[in-house]
């Protein structure tokens, strides 16, 4: 009789971040076969990554983590595998070697291995640079913040906002260095990112804009392009990530730009394969294209999607499966102010402000063709839960406008 430990299991889930935990809990929910695994290489168990950019880092709660899923009735169907690698991935075997040496074999594979920061060009390897993505990297910053006066965030995304407002509350110097002339120009607009900028400012926070990093050296010299140095206790760079999927080099699994190419269904071109979360390009239903995103909630959706879809696949890969209809979207909170953000993530060619009472305010992006592509919202969620219906129908700009007048304009 074969030992069960010897069995493959059920499902297999590669990463614990919310795409990971929520895809494992799916599939226990939905009554998938077999036993469930979840292997990560984060020693810490599944925790909320957006509080550590934000009340984590302003020092309102320690750097301990909150968890994903408090469910002990889902967790005691989960074999959870903590700090360890996976090193390679043979799919015909169905079969991953990990960094603990052991082989464990699948019948259904869900990979969610998210991303990792992206490095600073320039750093001397022994400055005071550090980067903000797991619990360990906020455990590391904020013992590097006690005692600290100044520090130089890099970049103007959100986590570099968050970070700059977060550390000023904590009564630090921010100053924050981005390449753009306003935070977050190239993704919403320079009548947004002038708003967040006053933001910022207000939450004392300076501004370095239009200039890059040339160099940083120890300990946390900073060189800019111009010719400028900024002499600082730390350095944070929030200057992007990159997929964390070495061990897919040599899977034969189909990538697409550095992400595991998916359909609709999160299915890979292996059908007893799944991805979710940042390491997804996914086949979109509604859009009729595919996307890659790094949104927590989008994580979330998906991770549920693959979950549910690999419950429901039987042994010959057959099974029904829902399909990724979802706009993305994500929140965001800086220096007290919350924006809620959801689009297609191509840009825009125009883009409608409409202002409310008390500095509230909604911005509609469209193509040149109309069509609106992204919807962003300050204290309107009214707005916001309507433009994300107004996306999934692929409505007009002038639909969204309605009896609306529009203050700004590009």
């Amino acid at each position: 009789m074969e030992s069960i430990a010897n069995k493959p299991f059920g499902l297999l889930v590669i990463g614990s971040g919310p795409a990971g935990v929520h895809a494992a809990a799916s599939y226990v929910e939905a009554g998938g076969p077999g036993r469930v695994c979840l292997v990560s290489d984060d020693a810490d168990a599944p925790y909320e990554r957006p509080p550590l950019s934000k009340t984590v880092l302003a020092g309102e709660e320690p750097a301990e983590g909150s968890p994903i899923l408090d469910d002990d009735s889902v967790w005691s169907r989960i074999d959870r595998r903590l700090g360890t690698y996976v090193e390679a991935l043979d799919t015909d075997r169905r079969q991953v070697r990990t960094s603990q040496g052991d082989e464990l074999s699948y019948d259904r594979l869900i990979v969610a291995t998210g991303s990792r920061p992206s490095a600073l060009p320039g750093a001397d390897p022994d400055s005071r640079v550090f980067t903000l993505r797991s619990l360990e990297h906020a455990r590391s910053l904020v013992d590097a913040v006690e005692g600290a006066r100044s520090v130089v965030v890099v970049g103007s995304g959100f986590i570099g906002c968050e970070a700059a407002a977060s550390l000023a509350s904590r009564g630090l110097r921010p100053i924050l260095v981005t390449p753009e002339p306003v935070p977050q120009a190239a993704r919403l607009g320079d009548w947004v990112g002038s708003r967040i900028t006053e933001w910022l400012e207000s939450a004392g926070v300076e501004l370095r804009p239009g200039v890059k990093v040339d160099k940083v050296e120890q300990p946390a010299s900073v060189h800019l392009e111009d010719g400028s140095v900024i002499e600082a206790d730390l350095v944070l760079a929030a200057v992007g990530v990159t997929q964390s999927q070495g061990f897919l080099a040599e899977s034969g699994l189909l990538v697409e730009d550095d992400h595991l190419a998916v359909d609709a269904q999160l299915r890979t071109s292996d059908p007893h394969v799944w991805a979710a979360g940042d390491v997804a390009r996914a086949r979109h239903a509604v859009l009729g294209r595919s996307l890659s995103v790094e949104h927590w909630g989008d994580a979330i959706t998906m991770g549920q999607l693959a979950g549910s879809n690999a419950a429901a696949q039987g042994p010959d890969g057959s099974g029904s499966s829902a399909e990724w209809t979802d706009p993305p979207g994500f929140w965001s909170e800086i220096g007290g102010h919350t924006l809620k953000y959801s689009a297609w993530g191509d840009g825009f060619e125009q883009f409608r402000v409409v202002e409310h009472p008390d500095e509230a305010f909604t911005v509609w992006y469209a193509d040149a063709g109309g069509e609106v592509v992204g919807v962003l919202t300050h204290e309107r969620d009214e707005d916001y839960e309507r433009g994300t219906e107004l996306l999934s129908r692929r409505a007009s700009l002038t639909e969204a406008l309605g009896d609306s007048a529009p203050e700004k304009s590009s």
